[in-house]
C-alpha cells in the first residue's frame, strides 16, 4: 500500500468499523413502474444506519448496481453520503470493463463517496495479466481507494494479489469464492494492513470458517432487512457465543440460504422482499430479477418472524 494518506486513512476507518459491526449493503429503492425511489433510498438508508453498521455499501450488488444508470447511481451514492454524514465510510459499488467502472467512479468521487467496491467485470474470463491491468487502469483514473471483490470469474492467485497490493489506492479485497485454501495463501501473501473480508452469499453461514484463516470481518444481506438479526449475530461470533451463533444458523441462516436457492436472483430479491414485509419502502426489484413466487414469500414471512422471535423483536 502507497504513502497517500487518503487510501490510509479509508483503510483505517474501514478496519475500525470491521470490528465492531457488520458492513451494510443497502437496497435501491424503486416505485412499482421501476423508476427510482429516491425518499425510499433514503429512508432505507437511515434505518441501516440507526443500526449501527461498521460500514455502508450503497449501489453494489444488493443494491442492483447492474441496473441503475449514471443518474441513478450519482442519485443513490449522493444520498447515502448525505445520511452517513461522516459518521461511516461509504464505498460505492463500480463495475463493468476499466473504462465504464472509471466513468462511476467519478461520479461517486463527485458525491463524495469514500472508497469504491470494484465488482467482477462483465461476461468474459481473463487472465491473471488481464485482472491485475483492470485494476491498474482503474486505479490510475480516480483518486478513491479500492476494494477489489472475487467473485464468478474473477479469482485471483497469489502473484497477482501481491502486484495489484502494490498500486498506491487498492487497500483490499472481498472474498465471494469461498476457497478458503485459496484464501489462506492470499491472506498470507498480503502486505500488513491490507484488507479482506468475506463476500459470500449469505456470508454468516461462512463466517466462522472465513475467521479461522484470518478473516473476521464479512458482508450482511440480512442487515437490510433484519438488523436485530444481524447484529445478535454478529455479537455472539465476536463475543464467542457458539451456542447462539449455532442457533441462529439453524433457525434462520440455514433455512433462508435454502429458501434463497430456489430460485436464480433470490439472494437479492428475498431480502427486497424482507424489507417490504418490515415496512420498507423499497419497491420490487428491477428486471432480470423478479419478485418472490407466492409461495416462496409466505415462507420467507413465516421464517423473517421466527428468526425475529429468536432475537426478541417482531414483523
Amino acid at each position: 500500500m502507497g504513502g497517500d494518506p487518503v487510501p490510509q486513512n479509508v483503510a483505517r476507518r474501514l478496519r475500525e468499523g470491521m470490528a465492531h459491526g457488520v458492513l451494510s449493503f443497502p437496497l435501491t429503492a424503486f416505485h412499482d413502474d421501476g423508476t427510482l425511489d429516491p425518499d425510499g433510498c433514503r429512508a432505507h438508508v437511515a434505518g441501516r444506519l440507526a443500526a449501527g453498521p461498521g460500514a455502508l455499501f450503497p449501489a453494489c450488488g444488493t443494491g442492483e448496481f447492474f441496473s441503475l444508470d449514471e443518474e441513478e447511481y450519482r442519485s443513490v451514492v449522493t444520498l447515502a453520503v448525505e445520511e452517513a454524514a461522516g459518521r461511516v465510510p461509504v464505498v460505492a459499488g463500480t463495475g463493468y470493463g476499466w473504462a465504464q467502472a472509471a466513468r462511476f467512479a467519478r461520479i461517486a468521487e463527485q458525491a463524495g463517496a469514500d472508497a469504491l467496491l470494484v465488482l467482477p467485470h462483465y461476461l468474459t474470463d481473463a487472465p491473471q495479466d488481464g485482472l491485475a491491468a483492470q485494476l491498474e487502469r482503474l486505479a490510475a483514473r480516480t483518486r478513491l481507494p479500492l476494494i477489489t471483490y472475487q467473485r464468478g470469474q474473477v479469482a485471483y492467485g497469489v502473484e497477482t494479489l501481491r502486484r495489484i497490493a502494490r498500486i498506491p489506492n487498492v487497500i483490499g479485497l472481498k472474498d465471494g469464492h469461498s476457497d478458503l485454501d485459496r484464501l489462506q495463501r492470499l491472506t498470507l501473501a498480503a502486505p500488513d494492513g491490507f484488507l479482506f473480508f468475506n463476500g459470500a452469499a449469505t456470508a454468516e453461514i461462512q463466517a466462522r470458517a472465513y475467521a479461522a484463516v484470518g478473516v473476521p470481518a464479512y458482508s450482511s444481506a440480512v442487515h437490510a432487512f433484519a438488523p436485530e438479526i444481524a447484529g445478535a449475530f454478529f455479537t455472539a461470533l465476536r463475543d464467542d457465543d457458539g451456542e447462539t451463533v449455532d442457533k441462529l444458523l439453524r433457525a434462520f441462516y440455514v433455512p433462508f440460504v435454502e429458501l434463497r436457492d430456489r430460485a436464480p436472483g433470490y439472494a437479492v430479491s428475498l431480502v427486497k422482499a424482507a424489507a417490504r414485509l418490515r415496512g420498507q419502502r423499497v419497491g420490487p426489484v428491477r428486471a432480470p430479477l423478479t419478485d418472490p413466487a407466492p409461495a416462496d414469500l409466505a415462507d420467507l414471512k413465516a421464517l423473517l418472524a421466527a428468526g425475529l422471535n429468536l432475537v426478541g423483536a417482531s414483523l
